[in-house]
């Protein structure tokens, strides 16, 4: 069963951690208070401020 959602996935590996939601690089006009995500125990993360969610792909780093 695939989830449908409004916003599509966004695609992180264990280079992007510790996550945050918005990205670095995200427009001025798209900005919300910044919000740490767990994807690494779960494999995926919704951000509470704008839904997107986080997908973890590839392995976890070790240690975490």
């Amino acid at each position: 069963m695939t989830k449908t959602s409004a916003h599509p996935a966004v695609e992180v590996t264990a280079e992007d951690l510790p996550l945050h939601c918005p990205p670095a690089k995200a427009p001025a006009w798209n900005l919300h208070p910044r919000v740490f995500l767990d994807v690494v125990h779960t494999g995926e993360a919704v951000c509470p401020y704008c839904s997107t969610r986080y997908v973890l792909k590839g392995e976890a780093p070790k240690g975490h």
